[in-house]
C-alpha cells in the first residue's frame, strides 16, 4: 500500500493542475470503490474551486470553495493520471503508455485548468469521501491519527512520550497510525536499519522512566526524517502499482538498504552482516541482526 512518500509525490503532481482550478465536470463511473460513493458525491464536487491540496498521513485532501473537503485514499492499487489538452506528458525513464488499464478508470475530474484527472484503481481498495471542513475533527477516518512525521511537532520527545508505556515491539509501535501517521512497512524497516535499532526492540526503550527521550529515540526520529525526505525526492517507491501522476514510476526502491534484500550483505559500512527476513504482525520484516540492536 502506498505510504507517505508515495502520497506526497502524487499530491505534488496534482497540485499544479488542481489547485486554484474549478472542477467543471466530476464523474463517478461506478457506484463504489472500497466503500459506496455518497449519494450527493458528484453534486458536492461539480462546479467547486479547489482552493488547496494537502495531505494528512496517507490521505489526499482537496479543500473546496464550498467549505467541503474531498478526502482521497489510494488504497492498494489506486493511481491518478493527469491528461493535459495535448494528451502529452514528458516521458521519463520509467514512462508507461497512458490508458493501459482504462477499464479501471473509475473517477474523472475535468478541471478548468484544461487537465483531466483520472483515478484508476484495478483492485478498488481506494476510496473518496466529501466531508464538511468543520466536521473533520469528528471524521472516523482521521480523528485518531497521530502526528505527521515530517511536521514540526514530531520530535524525539513526542515519540518517547507516545512509546513510554508500550510493551509492543518498536516496529509495531511505528506502524500504529495513532503513534505517528503515514508510516508503513517499507519505511519503518528502512528507518530502523538507518538508526541501527532492532524491529524486535521493546518500544518503551525509547523513553526514560521520566518520559524523556533516549538516544535511541533521537536516532530514530532523525532516520525517519531522512528516509522520508529521500523517498519523496526520489518520487516514492514502485514495487507493484505506485506511479506518479505523469505515469512514471518512483525509484526509491533502488535505494533500499534492507527492504526486499533478504540474504544480501548489509550496506552499513564495516558491518559484514546479512539481511534477514521474518514475519512480524503479519508483515515481512527485513533487518540486519548484526548491526540492529
Amino acid at each position: 500500500m502506498p505510504e507517505l512518500p508515495e502520497v506526497e509525490t502524487v499530491r505534488r503532481g496534482l497540485q499544479p493542475v488542481m489547485e486554484g482550478a474549478k472542477i467543471v465536470v466530476a464523474e463517478a463511473r461506478r457506484p463504489d470503490l472500497r466503500f459506496p460513493f455518497q449519494p450527493n458525491f458528484v453534486a458536492r464536487l461539480q462546479g467547486q474551486v479547489v482552493t488547496g491540496l494537502g495531505r494528512r498521513a496517507k490521505y489526499l485532501m482537496a479543500d473546496l470553495g464550498s467549505g467541503d473537503v474531498l478526502l482521497m485514499h489510494l488504497g492498494m492499487s489506486g493511481s491518478f493520471r493527469v491528461i493535459k489538452p495535448d494528451n502529452q506528458a514528458a516521458p521519463g525513464e520509467f514512462h508507461y503508455p497512458k490508458g493501459k488499464d482504462s477499464a479501471h478508470d473509475h473517477v474523472l475530474f475535468r478541471m478548468s485548468s484544461g487537465a483531466d484527472i483520472v483515478f484508476n484503481d484495478p483492485r478498488r481498495f481506494g476510496y473518496m469521501k466529501v466531508i464538511a471542513r468543520n466536521a473533520l475533527d469528528d471524521e472516523p477516518l482521521l480523528r485518531d491519527l497521530g502526528p505527521e512525521p515530517l511536521g514540526n511537532a514530531f520530535d524525539a520527545a513526542m515519540l518517547a512520550r507516545s512509546c513510554q508505556d508500550k510493551t509492543t515491539s518498536l516496529k509495531a509501535a511505528l506502524l500504529d497510525q495513532r503513534v505517528v501517521a503515514g508510516l508503513g512497512n517499507i519505511y519503518v524497516c528502512e528507518a530502523l536499519h538507518r538508526s541501527h535499532l532492532s524491529p524486535r526492540r521493546i518500544a518503551a526503550t525509547l523513553s526514560t522512566k521520566k518520559g524523556e527521550p533516549t538516544d535511541h529515540a533521537k536516532r530514530l526520529v532523525g532516520a525517519i526524517h531522512t528516509v522520508l525526505n529521500d523517498a519523496i525526492k526520489a518520487g516514492g517507491s514502485s514495487l507493484r502499482d505506485h506511479r506518479q501522476t505523469s505515469g512514471e514510476l518512483g525509484y526509491f526502491q533502488h535505494s533500499f538498504k534492507v527492504y526486499d534484500r533478504e540474504d544480501e550483505k548489509c550496506a552499513t559500512p564495516r558491518c559484514g552482516g546479512t539481511i534477514k527476513r521474518f514475519t512480524q504482525n503479519g508483515r515481512s520484516t527485513f533487518w540486519c541482526p548484526k548491526c540492529q540492536k
